[in-house]
C-alpha cells in the first residue's frame, strides 16, 4: 500500500513540475512577442575606429556603412 501512495505522490509531483515548467515557458514566449530584442547599436568609439583606420588606409576615403561579417 506505501509503495503504491509513494508511486502516485511521484507521478503527481512530476506532472505538477511539469505543467508549472510548461506555463513559465508560455509566459517567456509571449514576454518575448510582447518585447522582441533591439538590434545592437554599433559602440561610437567601435565606429571612430574604423573611421580613423579607413581614413589612415585610404586618402580621402570615408565609411558608409558598417556591416558585422559572420
Amino acid at each position: 500500500m506505501e509503495g503504491s501512495s509513494l508511486a502516485a505522490a511521484c507521478a503527481t509531483a512530476f506532472v505538477a513540475v511539469f505543467v508549472v515548467l510548461a506555463l513559465l515557458a508560455l509566459v517567456i514566449r509571449l514576454v518575448t512577442l510582447a518585447f522582441p530584442a533591439r538590434a545592437p547599436r554599433t559602440d561610437p568609439a567601435v565606429v571612430a575606429a574604423i573611421v580613423t583606420a579607413v581614413a589612415t588606409q585610404g586618402a580621402g576615403a570615408r565609411v558608409v556603412h558598417i556591416a558585422e561579417v559572420p
